[in-house]
């Protein structure tokens, strides 16, 4: 049987992206517009947070964008997509990404929004197990508290533990499922199912890709999520090229 994924060298992930860059900014746009959706939607979830008085939530919703991330740049791969194809492309035009192949992106975002969702009721229960015997300080002073607690290491540990778990296997549900949807006819399933395999094939190109993909994110996230503006294309569109590269036609 043919296989349905290709391996490729383990520093492919610095030429996909050389390629994203490429498409970001031949499309400055609409892919740094679309960034800084995302980042006024950080902005104001954290402000939504912080209202309902669950500010220690921040931290691992915000921890859970990297979970999201593949679905929220699908708009990405279709402007990739079309790019590849020669064809111009409005910003209506990557919207309509999320119709065409409406059904199955769904299943799968329903599928990583329910990862998510478990990771921030599993951050809230460990929260309330390491430092549920305390009164709750105030935003500004929940980072010192916590510095300050000899609860700290085994909360950081155990919950970067469960963190981990979560997103290593929304990362490879993800990997190259999402830009698949958009550019085949195939079900949300069978496209998990290749995008397992390439990971599984092609474990130190993953990898790579998966902490540059950690170490981008992160820094972009510093800032108050300003970063998010250029980052979040830069990867979208790399993650096409990814999937280009990694799944047989």
């Amino acid at each position: 049987m043919r296989s349905r994924v290709r391996r490729v060298a383990s520093d492919r992930p610095w030429v996909w992206l050389t390629l994203g860059w490429r498409d970001m900014m031949a499309h400055r746009a609409i892919s740094l517009s679309l960034g800084a959706a995302l980042t006024l939607f950080g902005w104001v979830l954290s402000w939504l947070l912080f209202e309902a008085g669950t500010q220690w939530a921040i931290l691992p919703a915000t921890a859970g964008f990297f979970i999201l991330a593949p679905l929220l740049a699908v708009p990405l791969y279709e402007v990739s997509r079309r790019s590849e194809l020669g064809q111009a492309t409005t910003l209506q035009d990557a919207m309509q990404a999320f119709r065409r192949p409406g059904p199955q992106i769904a299943m799968m975002g329903a599928l990583l929004l329910l990862i998510h969702l478990f990771w921030i009721r599993v951050a809230g229960l460990l929260f309330a197990l390491f430092f549920g015997g305390v009164a709750l300080p105030s935003l500004a002073q929940l980072p010192f508290a916590m510095l300050q607690s000899e609860m700290l290491v085994p909360f950081l540990v155990v919950g970067t533990g469960f963190g981990f778990l979560l997103a290593a296997g929304s990362f490879a549900l993800a990997a190259v499922s999402l830009p698949m949807l958009v550019d085949r006819d195939i079900s949300w399933l069978e496209a998990a199912t290749i995008s397992i395999q390439a990971v599984m094939e092609n474990r130190q190109a993953m990898a790579l890709w998966a902490g540059l993909i950690v170490l981008f994110t992160g820094l972009a996230l510093v800032p108050f999520f300003l970063g998010l503006v250029v980052v979040l294309p830069l990867i979208g569109h790399a993650t096409w090229h990814a999937y280009r590269d990694l799944a047989v036609r």
